[in-house]
């Protein structure tokens, strides 16, 4: 077999796994099944296509030649055919569109989203069961992702398939009513992965990139499929603005650099501008939402020649639209540096200070980190080094010790 359609092949499964998937399990109902012959037609298509050549509408290909395989299976194995019948009573208040070789497979991925993200799932196993159905990662790759053993991956992705089918949760897309209670939970869900990829919670590295471009990838999907959705919009918006900073936010040695001092020559201008573009849809048309505001603050950010020239009292009016719409001591962290360069070092500390209760601090590593760089400013060294240190024991990731030891070295020579 040669390389291009190997690779040729592989770049086809990327693409359309998660589209025939989603039709595999609304056509079977079932996710174990709709798996296992997607893999079989894979593997058909890795035999045949070096020598019959790849099909003009290869997705439609992989679709007629996984439903032949669920089907030649049912036959063979009546407790399966069994199962899937049941399944098959919510899966059939809508007819399944056909598909023949020659037609274009049926988008139905929003279905899958939605049942992978149902809240009666745990939230890890949602993140999970997204990567693997929706971004067609191997249950090892989804391991890698979550720094966990393979085997214990395997366990979660079993567990969260087996609540799936046991507690009937339907293929379907929510009605309108259903929706604005929903999509922050998928929206949500793909954000995390997204959040792990941006800055990885442990390991050795600082970001994950594979991971971030999965969501990223994920998000451009959800955003073709609601195109109305304007906090779908918002998400998208900011992670590309977010993402556009990834070639300067580490040195030479892994270690962070933080946004005064990175080379903003380096921040993906073609990222930000597509980014840029969708902040005003996503604050247009009706009440802000969470995600729009975040990324008008990044676009505010990533905008600015340097931290200086940033618009400071802008950023600040708008965490505090992001403290209404979402409030969490994280969000006021975040406000209290902006205040802090808008205000001075003094104002900031305050409203820092005033946050040493919330319990879900005693463990987020960048508060003493925040209030460690505004004693530094403030000229108050003793404080600010017991600060670093207690960042510093919390930190799980190496580039963030790294980072916090050297504040702390430079503290010592001060």
């Amino acid at each position: 077999m040669g390389a291009p359609v190997s690779s040729f092949v592989e770049a086809v499964f990327r693409e359309e796994h998660g589209r025939l998937l989603a039709a595999l399990v609304r056509r079977f109902g079932d996710l174990d099944l709709a798996e296992e012959v997607t893999s079989e037609a894979i593997e058909v298509a890795l035999a045949r296509w070096p020598v019959d050549g790849v099909p003009p509408k290869p997705g439609a290909w992989l679709m007629t030649t996984a439903r032949r395989r669920a089907v030649d299976r049912l036959r063979r194995d009546r407790t399966l055919a069994a199962r899937v019948a049941v399944l098959q009573v919510e899966a059939d208040r809508a007819p399944a569109p056909e598909v023949t070789g020659d037609a274009e497979l049926p988008d139905e991925r929003l279905q899958l989203f939605f049942t992978c993200a149902h809240p009666a799932l745990p939230a890890e196993d949602r993140a999970a069961l997204t990567l693997r159905c929706l971004a067609g990662l191997t249950t090892p790759e989804v391991a890698r992702a979550f720094l966990v053993p393979a085997a214990t991956m395997a366990k979660r992705i079993v567990r969260a398939k087996k609540k799936i089918r046991e507690a009937r949760i339907p293929f379907r897309v929510p009605g309108a009513d259903e929706l604005p209670e929903r999509l922050p939970g998928v929206l949500q869900v793909v954000y995390s992965i997204f959040t792990e990829g941006y800055a990885a919670s442990s390991g050795p590295d600082l970001q994950r990139l594979d991971l971030a471009e999965e969501a990223i990838r994920l998000t451009r999907i959800l955003h073709r499929l609601l195109p109305a959705e304007r906090e779908v919009t918002g998400l998208l918006a900011l992670v590309l603005l977010i993402h556009a900073r990834r070639e300067a936010r580490t040195g030479a040695g892994g270690e962070p650099v933080l946004l005064d001092e990175q080379d903003r020559t380096r921040w993906d201008r073609a990222m930000i501008d597509e980014g840029t573009a969708l902040v005003p849809v996503a604050l247009s048309g009706g009440p802000p939402g969470p995600y729009g505001v975040q990324a008008a603050i990044a676009a505010l950010h990533d905008e600015a020649a340097d931290l200086e020239h940033t618009d400071w009292p802008q950023i600040v009016a708008l965490y505090d639209v992001l403290q209404t719409l979402a409030p969490s001591p994280v969000v006021s962290v975040n406000r209290a540096a902006a205040v802090a360069m808008r205000d001075g070092p003094q104002a900031g500390l305050t409203l820092l200070d005033a946050l040493s209760a919330e319990p879900l601090l005693r463990a987020y590593h960048p508060y003493p980190a925040a209030r460690a760089d505004l004693l530094h400013r403030l000229g108050r060294l003793s404080e600010a080094k017991a600060e670093y240190q207690r960042a510093l024991d919390l930190a799980g990731s190496e580039p963030d010790r790294k980072l916090l030891r050297r504040k702390l070295e430079a503290l010592g020579t001060a």
